[in-house]
């Protein structure tokens, strides 16, 4: 299992994805509306990663920006 520190962006041009010094930032089109940007970034995650969406869990953070996420790597 890894741990990430993310920086949520909505309501971005496009989805991506940008490793900073220490966290991950990631762009979402999902505006941050009744959990549509949780749900869209646990999508992405889990294609970035190429792991099921169920391996990608927010441990903290979910009513805010930022963001830890847990992802179970396949191994």
């Amino acid at each position: 299992m890894k741990t990430y520190n993310i920086r949520v962006i909505p309501n971005a041009k496009q989805n991506k994805l940008v490793q900073e010094q220490n966290r991950l930032k990631v762009y979402l089109v999902a505006p941050p509306v009744d959990g549509k940007a949780n749900k869209a970034l646990i999508e992405f995650l889990s294609d970035y990663f190429k792991v099921k969406k169920s391996a990608v869990s927010i441990v903290r953070g979910l009513k805010g920006r930022e963001k830890v996420v847990n992802i179970l790597v396949n191994r």
